[in-house]
């Protein structure tokens, strides 16, 4: 498919099929889907209905789907390059009849008929060769009665060359004054809208990296234990109630509920959360996550099409595959556009044939090509695409990526800017943030917790042994480690004994906290994570990790609130440290503790309420909001995932 016109022409073919309910093709995707009553109709029938309108189905298979798109992207690369070597000196031969300087100069070197002669030699490769597509693609339409852009591209094109062809060997044929070459026409027509393909191809490309980032993050195999032993499978063998072992530093193959083992699992491409969560005997696993630390064991429950991510990859297809309005007006019309067109044509030729001036027929065919050229190659074959890729281009700059061309048209419209927190207004990983000294020299101390916390596995701890290395600390050796799970850590280090951990840790070790009590309040209020630090028993400092806003947040959100926008936070993340962020960050609204299959939900909730959203997210479990941004399709709803218990993210 290369326009609009292709797909009204697919779309018509499928649903005037009985038992057809409803079909929709998306031209981006080059996808086609379709609801339809089964007992009346089968996929034969509807890849026959496809072969039909001139068009050949496939299976859609995301390995060869991208291998495919790679292969054209540098076809079409290496065709408009060689088109463009050898146009370029066409249009250099052809500005000799237009500039007095060029026809003195050409005529000194070559007869007229010569230079006409080298260029029917450059044309000819870039029509047959570089421009074969359009041939191949007008001549299937012709023949299905069903003419598109390929086939205004094929006539326009054949018209120029073919009339100069005939100019060239037979100019005894034509009245006085016509025999004209038009080769430049025809050549820099067919890599023009090379160009153009080859740019939209590129705009095309960008909408699927969503997908591929999701498929990505699905694991190959599982290690599966039967009949006692563990078996390396396909994550295609795994079946709901198998065993499955996780190793340190590998993905959770499919969704399950842990039976053994401890370990703390980076589940941020769900939740967002950047802090890795424990896991430990009946809690709940999903698949496409990282489990850091210690080994699991764990059942299998959904596998397959059911589990989280793979209802995530569907949720995204599906926003893909939705169509505006706008879009479905434009494929309608594009649908009688090109009949129309080649009808204006032949009346154009006919009335400047008929009532022109001399030489009437050079002028009837000069207006009749142009009616047909200037309606397929500038607006719809490239001036789209280079729009599209221009501002696209110049957002990837600015850190801003467009999922598809109609946000920029739409995007000067919006009202409401809904912000993901986790490292799209916050940096993501967490960090160490505050150390408030109580006694001992600051660096000693820190360089004493580091080194404690090198032997935790907690996450927490990961950020402040980076936070002292930051420093350039030397971390000493540390003897007689102890873990107490859901209080703190304890260590002899340098001949002292450093206990880390909560204030309940404290208390147990009857320690005062009096001094650092409003410290530890201020603290919490601006969603950082505070932790005690005890050496031979007596109070030492206090930390905080957090996952800090990034630079220029605020200014950000200050700027968008000046332009007159309404702003919110969406995250996954619970209330209070929701709350503490967007009171850092000036945002008032706040929706917090939103899981991503309820993150479109949440956006179209906000556009029922007559909002226009955009929707700004940097990560994968943000996708499932990427749904319609500027329209919302009650035909289209959005899955709903198994429920879970909100204190698993």
């Amino acid at each position: 498919m290369s326009c609009g016109s292709c797909v009204s022409r697919i779309e018509q073919s499928l649903n005037k099929q009985p038992g057809m309910v409803k079909a929709s093709v998306n031209l981006t995707t080059r996808k086609a889907f379709v609801e339809f009553l089964s007992d009346t109709l089968s996929v034969p029938q509807i890849h026959q209905a496809i072969r039909d309108a001139g068009y050949e189905p496939q299976e859609p298979d995301a390995s060869s789907e991208t291998e495919e798109q790679d292969r054209e992207g540098i076809d079409l690369r290496r065709k408009v390059l060689f088109a463009a070597a050898l146009t370029i000196p066409v249009v250099l031969i052809a500005m000799g009849k237009i500039i007095p300087a060029l026809e003195a100069l050409y005529a000194s070197l070559l007869p007229h008929r010569g230079w006409m002669a080298v260029e029917w030699l450059l044309t000819t490769p870039v029509m047959f060769y570089a421009g074969a597509r359009f041939f191949r693609s007008g001549y299937v339409e012709l023949r299905h009665a069903s003419p598109g852009m390929n086939s205004l591209v094929m006539i326009g094109t054949s018209a120029a060359y073919f009339y100069s062809v005939a100019a060239l060997f037979v100019p005894g044929f034509f009245p006085a004054g016509t025999a004209q070459s038009y080769f430049e026409a025809a050549a820099v027509i067919v890599t023009l809208i090379l160009l153009g393909r080859y740019f939209e191809h590129v705009a095309k490309g960008r909408t699927s990296e969503a997908i591929k980032k999701l498929l990505q993050l699905q694991a190959k195999t599982a290690r599966v234990i039967r009949d006692g032993d563990v078996v390396e499978v396909p994550i295609e063998a795994v079946v709901p109630g198998d065993r499955i072992q996780v190793r340190p530093g590998e993905r959770v193959p499919v969704d399950g509920v842990v039976e053994e083992g401890q370990s703390y699992v980076d589940e941020s491409m769900i939740s967002g959360e950047p802090v890795p969560v424990a896991k430990q005997k009946d809690a709940e696993l999903v698949g496409g996550t990282i489990n850091k630390n210690g080994s699991l064991t764990f059942r299998a429950t959904r596998v397959g099409a059911d589990t989280v991510l793979a209802q995530i990859i569907r949720m995204v297809e599906s926003a893909q595959a939705d169509k505006p309005p706008i879009q479905a007006l434009a494929d309608k019309i594009a649908g009688i556009f090109v009949p129309i067109v080649i009808v204006l044509a032949i009346l154009t030729f006919i009335t400047w044939f008929s009532f022109g001036p001399a030489p009437a027929l050079s002028f009837a065919f000069v207006t009749t090509v142009s009616v047909l050229l200037i309606a397929c190659p500038c607006a719809m074959g490239l001036a789209t695409p280079t729009a599209i890729m221009v501002g696209t281009g110049k957002g990837a700059e600015m850190g801003v990526l467009f999922r598809k061309g109609a946000a920029l048209e739409t995007l000067s419209r919006m009202d409401t800017i809904v912000l993901d927190k986790t490292g799209t207004l916050t940096r993501g990983q967490p960090e160490l943030t505050d150390f408030i000294l109580v006694e001992g020299r600051e660096d000693e101390v820190l360089a004493w917790v580091a080194a404690v916390e090198t032997e935790s596995e907690h996450p927490i701890g990961e950020a402040i042994v980076k936070g002292a290395r930051d420093r350039g600390l030397t971390l000493p050796a540390t003897s007689e480690f102890q873990a107490e799970p859901g209080y703190g850590i304890q260590a002899q280090v340098a001949g002292r004994r450093v206990n880390v951990g909560a204030d309940r840790y404290m208390r147990r070790l009857g320690i005062d906290l009096a001094s650092v009590a409003d410290d530890a309040v201020s603290l919490a209020e601006k969603a950082k994570s505070p932790l005690y630090v005890a050496v031979d028993g007596r109070l030492a400092a206090l930390i905080a990790v957090a996952d800090p806003l990034k630079d220029g947040s605020v200014e950000a959100i200050a700027a968008l609130k000046s332009s007159g926008l309404s702003v919110a936070m969406l995250t996954g993340d619970n209330r209070a440290t929701a709350e503490a962020i967007a009171r850092q960050a000036g945002i008032e609204r706040v929706l917090a503790e939103v899981l991503p299959d309820q993150k479109a939900a949440e956006v179209k909730r906000l556009q029922e309420e007559g909002a226009r959203v955009a929707f700004v997210g940097d990560g994968i479990n943000d996708a499932p909001a990427w749904r319609k941004p500027m329209w919302v399709s009650p035909s289209a709803p959005v899955p709903t995932l198994p429920s879970r218990p909100a204190t698993w993210f």
